[in-house]
């Protein structure tokens, strides 16, 4: 499946929709939108991975870049990953540096 990426601000919320497969070929994508939603100074960025089917180590590298652009002071969410996708992200520890869940409540703190 061919990898797509959507991306919106407001009010201070990144919300970023990953389709597909995340690899090296289009890893670029994800940091762009990293770059964007850092430029507008965003409280909290949400990665959907809900339709997100695969990630390779590119995608993962793309995770550490966001949380490294955006600060401790910005919540990441990962929204709706799946077992191969989530399988990636807890073996390499990263689930640590973010809040890992099934849907999200823009009601969360």
């Amino acid at each position: 499946m061919a990898f797509t990426l959507t991306s919106e601000t407001t009010n201070g919320v990144a919300w970023i929709t990953l389709v597909g497969e995340l690899d090296a070929s289009v890893a670029g994508q994800l940091r762009d939108a990293v770059l964007e939603a850092t430029n507008a100074q965003v409280t909290r960025l949400i990665l959907d991975m809900s339709t997100l089917e695969f990630m390779a180590s590119a995608g993962l590298r793309g995770l550490v870049f966001a949380r490294q652009k955006m600060g401790s002071d910005v919540d990441i969410y990962i929204v709706g990953a799946h077992d191969a996708v989530l399988d990636t992200i807890t073996m390499t520890g990263f689930h640590h540096s973010v809040f890992m869940v099934d849907e999200y409540d823009e009601g969360a703190s």
